[in-house]
């Protein structure tokens, strides 16, 4: 397949991002593991929203072309139901601020082709101090799902009832809301909600996380500034292995716009999360979104490796770069990274110093590229194909800033190349001598 012909391929892999089929063990089909591209409210708006806030923005995610893009979901965050529940004991939404009512609100947005998230928590209350669905499970995942028609639910962990009271950990407590989950998927005969895990356990959560959800976050919340960036990199770093098409690592929302950040940095941010198969959730108000940021956020090539439905794992460090491998660093993390896609082997270098940095590699320091070859490399942010590498790939890189490529085999390396191989300390001849060095 040739290079120039991948952004092509790119606009269709996006049709169906987030939307694998796959036949589930009670009957129905089950929402597959593609990474969820969308909109949630809480970065930009946090507890100041309502309906006609979640209807403009969902506007604007068509006007702007980021629905067509593959940005699919509209989620909202915490604070919007009323403090107390029903006499029956229901959830309900707040009767001001979603005056015509949670149904409607998923109606219309089905209706504009969006699919509609909400949020929850596995405590007493949410964060924001709005009902929780401990001990309400059975009956939380019905209003959800049934009465009020959303197809996500994000799942957060504050206001942990006592341990005499559970006696279970984090775990038992989210198995309580993806079983009733389930269940009501087995009743209905529907598909069942996507369910999305907000534990911050980042030590363990990603050793279950996929028994339950399609996703699971591994840090705290995100800030819209390079060190918040760095940190969560670092974290992720030493995870990177646990996303596949079973669920996702989930670095937090994206922050483009938000904050301070430069260019360079957002597109680092936006090239780090969609490489590593994060889900990519846009925080920001898109009223006010620049086009230079719109630009970085509608990257095809980017997005169709993000949703690439052959390789499902991500992105994993070959090397750490200023520190010693494995070195855990929240101001440096990793810094080179690679992985495969179904259109060649994805690199990409990451400059975590504040001034400008001439990176460079030996090709087969990543596992996914073959000894003796050369490969074409192309610009994953300049959309064509820049160079044919043999052995190694140099380039300079601003502060704070990505390199991401996409290399596909060119055929065996040039003859009489010296040394014989390309870690010549590596290598011997049949007679064990070393050349080279």
């Amino acid at each position: 397949m040739s290079m120039a012909s991948f952004s092509v391929i790119a606009a269709t892999l996006l049709v169906t991002a987030g939307n694998v089929a796959a036949t589930s063990d009670f009957g129905v089909q089950s929402v597959g593991k593609l990474p969820v591209l969308g909109f949630n409210t809480w970065n930009a708006f946090q507890c100041n929203i309502d309906q006609d806030i979640m209807l403009q923005q969902a506007s604007l995610m068509k006007s702007l072309g980021l629905q067509a893009a593959g940005y699919n979901y509209i989620n909202i965050d915490d604070c919007y139901a009323e403090k107390n529940r029903t006499a029956s004991g229901d959830i309900q939404e707040d009767k001001i601020r979603f005056s015509r009512g949670m149904r409607n609100l998923t109606d219309t947005l089905h209706a504009q082709g969006f699919k509609a998230g909400i949020y929850g928590d596995a405590g007493w209350t949410t964060c924001g101090g709005y009902p929780g669905s401990y001990s309400h499970e059975e009956a939380d995942a019905k209003t959800f799902r049934e009465k009020w028609g959303f197809d996500y639910l994000k799942y957060d962990n504050c206001a942990i009832p006592f341990d005499n009271i559970t006696q279970e950990g984090t775990y038992g407590r989210y198995k309580r809301m993806s079983d009733a989950i389930q269940n009501l998927a087995k009743r209905s005969h529907k598909l069942p909600m996507i369910f999305s895990l907000c534990d911050w356990g980042w030590q363990q959560v990603n050793l279950w996380g996929a028994e339950f959800g399609q996703s699971w976050r591994t840090t705290g919340d995100i800030a819209p500034n390079w060190d918040s960036l760095a940190h969560i990199i670092n974290i992720n770093s030493f995870i990177a292995s646990s996303t596949h098409f079973y669920g996702h690592n989930d670095l937090d929302m994206l922050q483009l716009g938000n904050g301070n950040m430069t260019y360079e940095e957002s597109k680092s941010h936006f090239t780090v999360w969609a490489l590593m198969k994060s889900p990519l959730f846009i925080g920001t108000n898109l009223s006010s979104i620049t086009p230079e940021i719109l630009g970085i956020l509608k990257n095809k090539d980017i997005l169709a490796i993000n949703q690439d439905p052959v390789w499902g794992e991500g992105i994993t460090p070959f090397r750490w770069g200023i520190n010693p491998d494995w070195t855990f660093n929240a101001t440096h993390p990793a810094e080179y990274w690679s992985g495969r896609s179904q259109n060649g082997t994805v690199v990409m270098m990451l400059n975590s110093q504040n001034v400008e940095a001439e990176m460079s590699f030996n090709l087969t320091e990543s596992a996914w590229i073959r000894a003796g070859r050369q490969y074409k490399v192309y610009d994953l942010w300049a959309h064509t194909q820049t160079e044919i590498a043999v052995r190694s790939i140099t380039k300079r890189v601003p502060p704070h800033g990505v390199v991401a490529m996409l290399l596909s085999d060119a055929g065996q390396e040039p003859a009489g190349l010296y040394p014989a191989c390309s870690v010549w300390w590596q290598c011997t001849s049949i007679t064990g001598e070393r050349v080279g060095g």
